[in-house]
């Protein structure tokens, strides 16, 4: 497994006709195999079109992207990418939709339910296999999530605020949760937040991005040590780095904001616009 990305001078722009507009504008940025790298930015900014391109569901208007040297051209299960909500199937059993893409590829029952009870351990849901997604918590439901999108042993995590629905609580332990399997599994993790505190703890590198049209308006190398703690919230150092943070994104922000998704960006009907029209 390797992971390294490569963005190199990219463009977006979604909408069609005279609605046409740049949602990211010329990003470059390099992320080493096994990196943990926070995309931090104002709601509309762009980050999660962003990392919609990065997963191959849009394309950008100019630069490249790629991962290990291969250009990213379309959606493959080696950039696995997780939403803010679940896309779980309601009708089949926890087992059965993490095992879904190993199904997909012809793998017998009875091994992708091995494989599937493996990863529902390492997420700390082994005796939910039996479950239907309704009758799980949102954070369980959100461990599902993501136990759906390892199994496919991706070299890329893409995580579109995936915790941003859950309570404060629920939400830490699901951080911790994730940078547990973070340090064990090793793969790189590109993670799209507006919350500071988040990309803080998680993060070996946090990307701000300005308002639409979306830049990188700065890179913060983070050096806190692994493996952390909720303690780290509350030094002086974290304290000092988020008042940073705050400066970099305050100011600009009277720009008509758009909500984005890694597939598009949504109308203000709140439908979302189909890939032929946002790209």
């Amino acid at each position: 497994m390797s992971g390294q990305v490569s963005i190199e001078n990219v463009s977006i722009e979604l909408g069609d006709q005279s609605r046409r507009f740049t949602a990211v504008d010329n990003i470059s940025l390099q992320l080493r195999a096994g990196e943990f790298a926070c995309i931090l930015g104002p709601s509309g900014c762009g980050k999660s079109t962003l990392l919609g391109a990065l997963a191959g569901h849009l394309h950008p208007r100019q630069g490249a992207i790629s991962v290990d040297g291969e250009k990213v051209q379309a959606p493959h299960p080696e950039r696995g990418l997780v939403f803010q909500h679940h896309t779980l199937f309601p009708w089949q059993r926890v087992i059965d939709n993490v095992a879904f893409g190993l199904k997909m590829k012809g793998v017998k029952r009875a091994e992708r339910h091995e494989r599937a009870l493996e990863i529902l351990r390492l997420v700390g849901l082994g005796e939910c296999g039996q479950q239907y997604p309704w009758q799980l918590s949102g954070g369980q439901q959100q461990r599902v999530e993501l136990a759906r999108v390892l199994i496919n042993r991706p070299r890329v995590l893409l995580m579109d605020e995936p915790f941003g629905a859950l309570d404060a609580i629920t939400r830490l332990r699901m951080q911790e949760l994730l940078l547990d399997i973070w340090s064990d599994v090793g793969i790189t993790v590109v993670f799209v937040t507006h919350d500071i505190d988040e990309a803080l703890y998680l993060a070996d590198r946090i990307f701000v991005m300005s308002p639409r049209p979306g830049k990188i308006i700065e890179e913060i190398a983070l050096n806190f040590a692994r493996p952390r703690s909720p303690e780290l919230l509350t030094t002086v150092e974290f304290a000092g780095l988020k008042r940073h943070c705050m400066n970099l994104l305050h100011g600009g922000l009277d720009v008509d904001p758009v909500k984005f998704s890694p597939i598009g960006f949504v109308n203000k009907e709140g439908s979302a616009k189909s890939l032929e029209a946002a790209v």
